[in-house]
C-alpha cells in the first residue's frame, strides 16, 4: 500500500495483473551539480536550449514507454538507460486505487510471492493510533529477534532469579573472602528484577522473594512473578517468555556500565593524588561557589 493517488485523472485506477517499474529517478530535466554559465545572444539559441532539456525528457518516456508498463513508481537516484525487459515486474495480480477518509491510497494486491506486506492501522483518533504504532513496531522487533536468534527464556524475573541463584552457588566453591565479593554483589544486583514485579505489585518482597529463591535452588528455574498477583508461578505454563538476544544484550550492557564506573573511580583517586602533592592554597584564593574533592 502506498499513500499515493494516481497523477492524472483520466488515468485507470483499477487495472488487473499490471506491469510494473519502479524507478530511482526523477521524470523531469536533471540540471547538473555544478553551476555553469552560458551567454545568449540569439533567440534561436535559448530556444534550443529550452528544446534540449524537452528532449531529455522525452528520451527518458520513450526509455520508459517501450517497455509498455501499465504503472510508473518513481523517486531519484539512478539512471534508467539500464532498463530492460526482465525488469519490469509482472507479479501484482491487481491495482487499485481507494480513498480513506480524506486520502487516497495505492494497493497493490494478489502479489505472487510477495517479499514485503503493509499493515494497515485504523483508529478513532490519531493520539490511539500512534500508540497502536509504536506497540506494533514493539511486537515487530520482538518477533524480529527471534526469528534471527531462536532462543527464549523465562520471564517474571526468573531467568534473573536462576543467575542469581547461580552465582551466590559459584561463590562458595571461591576460596577467600575478596574474591567471592564480586559473585555476591552481582547475585544481589540480578535479583532487583523480580523485587521490582514484586513491589509494583503491592507483595511482600521479603517473604516472596525467599520462596522465588527456594524454587530456584531446587532446579525449579522457570518460576517467576506473576505481575499480576504478586506470587510465585510455573512461567513456562503462563507462557511468558523472553528473547534471548535481548536478555543477553541487557545483562551485557549492565556489566559493560559497572566496569565503566570502576574505571572512573581510578581516574578520581589518581586526581585526588595529585591535589595533596600540589603546594595548599590560601583561602582567599581560592574560587567562590563548591570544590570538589
Amino acid at each position: 500500500m502506498v499513500n499515493k493517488d494516481v497523477t492524472h485523472p483520466n488515468m485507470r485506477r483499477r487495472i488487473e495483473n499490471p506491469r510494473i517499474i519502479l524507478l530511482d529517478c526523477p521524470l523531469e530535466y536533471k540540471k547538473g551539480e555544478s553551476q555553469t554559465n552560458a551567454e545568449v545572444t540569439d533567440e534561436k539559441h535559448w530556444a534550443r536550449l529550452l528544446e534540449i532539456e524537452e528532449e531529455q525528457v522525452k528520451q527518458l518516456c520513450d526509455s520508459i514507454i517501450a517497455l509498455k508498463p501499465d504503472l510508473v513508481f518513481t523517486e531519484k537516484g539512478v539512471s534508467v538507460d539500464d532498463l530492460k525487459e526482465s525488469d519490469v515486474g509482472t507479479g501484482c495480480g491487481l491495482f487499485e486505487v481507494q480513498k480513506i477518509g480524506d486520502e487516497y491510497f495505492t494497493f497493490l494486491t494478489k502479489c505472487k510471492d510477495p517479499k514485503a506486506c503493509t499493515i494497515m492501522l485504523r483508529g478513532p483518533s490519531k493520539d490511539i493510533l500512534n500508540e497502536i504504532e509504536r506497540n506494533l513496531q514493539d511486537a515487530m522487533a520482538v518477533a524480529r529477534n527471534v526469528v534471527f536468534e531462536p532462543k527464549l527464556c523465562p520471564g517474571g524475573g526468573a531467568t534473573e532469579m536462576a543467575i542469581s541463584v547461580g552465582l551466590a552457588k559459584n561463590s562458595q566453591n571461591i576460596s577467600g573472602v575478596i574474591e567471592q565479593w564480586p559473585y555476591k554483589a552481582l547475585a544481589d544486583s540480578f535479583e532487583v528484577i523480580p523485587r521490582t514485579l514484586i513491589q509494583n505489585c503491592g507483595g511482600n518482597a521479603i517473604k516472596v522473594l525467599t520462596q522465588l529463591r527456594a524454587k530456584h535452588a531446587q532446579g525449579q528455574h522457570t518460576w517467576g512473578i506473576d505481575g499480576t498477583k504478586g506470587v510465585i508461578v510455573d512461567m513456562k505454563e503462563y507462557g511468558i517468555w523472553d528473547p534471548y538476544a535481548v536478555k543477553a544484550q541487557t545483562i551485557k550492557t549492565a556489566i559493560e556500565s559497572s566496569c565503566m564506573l570502576l574505571r572512573v573511580d581510578d581516574v578520581v583517586s589518581g586526581m585526588s593524588k595529585k591535589t595533596e602533592q600540589e603546594p595548599p592554597k590560601h583561602a582567599a584564593d581560592e574560587p567562590e561557589g563548591m570544590q570538589l574533592e
